[in-house]
C-alpha cells in the first residue's frame, strides 16, 4: 500500500497530514494554520507548545491520537486536551478500506462549528478530507468521561448499571429533536443540502440482497427453536406459542411488503431530517446542568444524514432495558415531538410517527434481528448453563449482550403492538 504524507485537503486547502508522523512533522506551525483555517483560534493567537502526542487504539476504522496543546494566547473556551482521528491506516489494509466512512463525518464536523448549531458535540478544531485518496483527518475537543462535571462512560446494553435510565434517555431524544427540528426549519448551513443530501438509499436496513418471505420463514422457526431452547434468557411474552404464531403468520408477510414500507418512510418529507441514527449511550456524553437535570452531547457521526426520523429514534432506543420501552415509549415520542416543534421543525402527528417506527423497526428487524441466535450462540457456546441474560457469559461478551438485547426490544415491540393494523396500512398505501 503506498503511503501517502500529506495531501491537499477538498474544503480549506491547507495540505493535511495523512498519519501520525506527519503531524508530528507539521507541529505546532500546521495546528497554528489549520485552527485559523478553522476559526478555532483568532489570526493573533498560535498554538506553542505540544505536551501530549500519544496514539491510543480503538475503533473500528483509522488511527487515533491524543493531543494536548498550548496557546499563545490561553482562554477558558478553548480546549488544550484534544484527540485526533484519521482516516487512514497504512499498516492495516482491512481497517484502510474503511477510510470513505470519515467522509460525512468530517464535513458534519465543519458543519457544527455553525453559530446556529443546536446540540453539543466535540467542539471541532480542524477537520478536512480528500475525496479522491479518502484521506481526512479531524481534531476536535477531547471528551473527559468521569471529570469536569462528566458522567462516566456508559458501554452499550448495559444500561441496567445506570442510575436514571429514564433521565438519559430523554436527553438523547431532546439532543435528536432539536438537531432534526433546527434543520427541518432552515436554521442550518446551506451546505446541509449540498453535503448531507436526502438520499432514500439511506433508508435501505441492509446492503446485501433481502431475504425472500421464504427465509424469513425459515429464521422465524430458527427462532422458536432457540426460544424453547434457551428461555430463561427471553421474556416471556416474546417465546409465548401465541405470539411464535403470531410471528410466523405476519413476518413473511412485512417482508414482502416492504418495498411497499420503504416508500412509506421516504414520502412524508416534515419526518425527513439531518439526524444522528446511533445516539446510543455510548455515543454520548452526559453532565447534569443548573437544575439537575440531564443533558448529553453526541459522538460519533459516521454515516450522519438526513432520515427519516423514526431511524434516529430506534438508533437511539434500540439499545435500551425492555422496561423503557414498556413503560416510557410513547412519553419520549412525546417529547421528540415537543422539543422538534419548540426549535422550529412543523407538527408532528404522534399516532404518525409511531407507525413510522413500528415500520422502520419491523425491516430493520427482519432484516438483521432474527440472525441474532446464531450469532449469540457464536459467542456464548455454553447459553445453556446461563441463568438469565444478566448472566457474566452474555453481559461479558459485548456482541453477545447488544444481539440478545437489540433482538429482544424488536420482538418485545412487535408482540406488544399491533402489526396486523401496521400490515394493512401498508396494504392500503400500496
Amino acid at each position: 500500500m503506498k503511503v501517502i504524507d500529506w495531501i491537499r485537503g477538498d474544503m480549506l486547502g491547507l495540505d493535511i497530514p495523512a498519519h501520525r508522523e506527519a503531524l508530528r512533522a507539521g507541529g505546532t506551525d500546521f495546528l497554528t494554520r489549520a485552527f485559523r483555517a478553522t476559526g478555532a483560534i483568532a489570526e493573533d493567537n498560535r498554538v506553542v507548545n505540544i505536551r501530549e502526542f500519544r496514539e491510543v487504539s480503538g475503533g473500528s476504522t483509522g488511527r487515533k491520537l491524543l493531543l494536548s496543546v498550548d496557546y499563545e494566547q490561553p482562554s477558558p473556551t478553548l480546549h488544550t486536551d484534544l484527540f485526533v482521528k484519521f482516516s487512514r491506516d497504512f499498516d492495516d489494509e482491512l481497517r484502510d478500506r474503511a477510510r470513505i466512512q470519515m467522509e460525512l463525518e468530517v464535513l458534519f464536523a465543519l458543519l457544527s462549528r455553525s453559530p446556529a448549531f443546536p446540540i453539543a458535540v466535540p467542539a471541532c478544531y480542524f477537520s478536512d478530507y480528500h475525496r479522491d485518496s479518502g484521506t481526512g483527518i479531524l481534531i476536535s475537543q477531547r471528551i473527559t468521561f468521569g471529570a469536569d462535571g462528566n458522567e462516566p462512560h456508559y458501554p452499550k446494553c448495559l444500561d441496567h448499571r445506570m442510575a436514571d435510565p429514564l433521565g438519559h434517555y430523554r436527553a438523547l431524544i431532546t439532543a435528536l429533536a432539536r438537531l432534526a427540528g433546527t434543520h427541518s426549519a432552515g436554521r442550518l448551513p446551506d451546505t446541509v443540502e449540498q453535503y448531507f443530501p436526502f438520499d432514500p438509499g439511506k433508508l435501505a436496513v441492509s446492503k446485501r440482497t433481502p431475504y425472500s418471505p421464504g427465509e424469513i420463514s425459515d429464521r422465524v422457526v430458527r427462532y422458536a427453536e432457540f426460544a424453547r431452547a434457551y428461555p430463561q434468557v427471553l421474556p416471556e411474552n416474546i417465546r409465548s406459542d401465541d405470539f411464535i404464531a403470531r410471528l410466523t403468520e405476519e413476518a413473511p408477510r412485512f417482508q414482502a411488503l416492504s418495498p411497499v414500507a420503504g416508500e412509506i418512510l421516504q414520502a412524508k418529507p416534515d419526518l425527513i431530517a439531518l439526524c444522528h441514527w446511533n445516539a446510543h449511550v455510548d455515543n454520548a456524553w452526559f453532565w447534569r446542568n443548573e437544575d439537575n437535570q440531564i443533558e448529553c452531547g453526541l459522538m460519533d457521526w459516521g454515516n450522519v444524514c438526513q432520515m427519516n426520523v423514526a431511524m434516529a429514534i430506534w438508533g437511539c432506543l434500540s439499545a435500551a432495558e425492555i422496561s423503557l420501552w414498556n413503560d416510557h415509549l410513547d412519553d419520549l415520542l412525546e417529547l421528540f415531538i415537543t422539543e422538534f416543534i419548540q426549535s422550529g421543525g412543523p407538527p408532528l402527528d404522534p399516532e404518525e410517527l409511531k407507525r413510522h417506527l413500528l415500520l422502520y423497526v419491523g425491516m430493520m428487524g427482519l432484516a438483521w434481528m432474527l440472525d441474532a441466535p446464531q450469532l449469540i450462540l457464536m459467542k456464548v457456546p455454553d447459553l445453556a448453563q446461563a441463568t438469565d441474560r444478566l448472566d457474566a457469559r452474555i453481559q461479558g461478551n459485548e456482541r453477545a449482550r447488544s444481539q440478545l438485547l437489540i433482538m429482544t426490544a424488536f420482538l418485545n415491540l412487535w408482540e406488544r403492538e399491533n402489526m396486523a393494523e401496521v400490515l394493512q396500512y401498508i396494504e392500503r398505501f400500496g
